[in-house]
């Protein structure tokens, strides 16, 4: 399903392609594409032990590039597992773009059929988030996140209003405007992941086995991280997070008015192409207008 204009086509024998020509190794094993709440890249399961990802913009090559930088620096400091390249593509003239290839890591996206405790992941997750957001931040990490919620006002009232009927636009617009009063972050900017939703938290054996998808990664403000409360948990995981997280109030508050920005928004973007998404962002601004 096309998702945005000029998104790229992009199939297995593209895929078998690039690998022929930079890892003829791999060039042989089974290519299967895999179905995916994604919007930033197509994702091929290469084989039984390796994945291929590729943008599905131009621009999303950049968010594959920073991943590829990052990775590396952030992946031992962190508790759970993150993606680990096993070779990075080069652009070429059929491709011209930034693609990778990982090892694959075993799981399904975060669903509660498939968490044994909600609580207990509430706490790991917060545990992963407390050690992204005390890794130094040098003066070469990117920016990353989103621009204060007062820069975002006009765009989020408009998605809002057109996330009717999935939602309950009154109630959300007056929560919007609660977010209004609180003040930016005063800083100092912390490392982020900046999207902490369900489909990039992956569960094995009914935990939370894996974090993926760091190409928004960078440092700003750590409420973004805090989204997760809502986005993934209900009130037992919720709670839990915020528990072991202990966020100042100011913090929590202005994460509730991103995730319904981030959520508000997804809405009438997805709904054709990618309604699964939608049922997720509908779900996160319930979550935060019962909260």
């Amino acid at each position: 399903m096309i998702m945005h204009e000029g998104q790229l086509e992009i199939g297995s024998d593209l895929v078998r392609r690039l690998l022929a020509e930079q890892f003829p190794d791999w060039a042989g094993l089974s290519i299967t594409r895999v179905p995916s709440l994604g919007t930033v890249n197509a994702l091929f399961r290469l084989g039984d032990e390796l994945s291929v990802r590729l943008p599905l913009m131009p621009h999303h090559g950049d968010d594959l590039a920073r991943e590829l930088r990052w990775l590396p620096f952030l992946a031992p400091r962190l508790p759970l597992r993150v993606p680990r390249a096993a070779a990075a593509g080069t652009p070429t003239p059929e491709f011209p773009h930034v693609w990778a290839v990982y090892e694959w890591i075993a799981g399904s996206p975060y669903d509660d059929a498939v968490i044994t405790d909600e609580a207990a992941a509430g706490a790991e997750l917060a545990e992963f988030v407390i050690a992204l957001h005390e890794t130094p931040v040098a003066a070469d990490v990117p920016p990353a996140g989103r621009r204060p919620l007062a820069e975002l006002d006009q765009d989020t009232r408009r998605a809002i209003t057109q996330s009717d009927p999935e939602i309950d636009t009154r109630a959300a617009m007056r929560a919007w405007d609660r977010a209004l009063e609180l003040p930016p972050y005063p800083g100092p900017r912390q490392w982020i992941h900046a999207d902490l939703l369900r489909p990039n938290l992956l569960v094995d054996r009914g935990r939370i086995a894996a974090v993926i998808d760091f190409g928004g990664t960078g440092a700003g403000d750590p409420a973004l991280d805090l989204i997760a409360g809502w986005a993934t948990f209900g009130p037992k995981g919720r709670a839990a997070f915020a528990e072991r997280l202990q966020p100042a109030v100011e913090d929590w508050e202005r994460a509730r008015g991103y995730a319904l920005h981030q959520a508000a928004l997804i809405i009438p973007y997805y709904r054709i192409t990618n309604p699964g998404f939608v049922v997720l962002a509908a779900r996160t601004i319930e979550q935060l207008l019962a909260d």
